[in-house]
């Protein structure tokens, strides 16, 4: 019988979801806004309880529909996923509204 993965709010960073009612975060409705404040603002800990909740493919999938990843966390994803760059949605949205300056 294969073990039910199990995840509560408490086991993440508390400065992750700060800015949230921790009591309303459904990590199955949320999966995007989960996975995309773990791997913009989460500890090396809070990656590791993702990547057990949700699984590889999942946060790829998710990963690569997020609007907006900074260029660390784009370059980490691409490479943890063998992606190009080019293949994730935040860097097609990046290139349709160009900044002023990057920096």
């Amino acid at each position: 019988m294969e073990e039910k993965k199990t995840l509560r709010i408490e086991d993440f960073s508390p400065s992750l979801f700060w800015d949230v009612d921790k009591t309303q975060v459904d990590f199955e409705k949320h999966r995007r806004f989960v996975i995309e404040r773990t791997l913009t603002h989460g500890t090396l800990d809070d990656w590791f309880l993702i990547k057990r909740y949700y699984g590889k493919a999942a946060i790829k999938q998710e990963a690569m529909q997020v609007r907006y990843l900074d260029k660390r966390t784009l370059a980490f994803c691409a490479a943890y996923f063998h992606e190009s760059i080019e293949n994730f949605r935040c860097s097609i949205m990046r290139q349709s509204f160009p900044a002023h300056w990057d920096y």
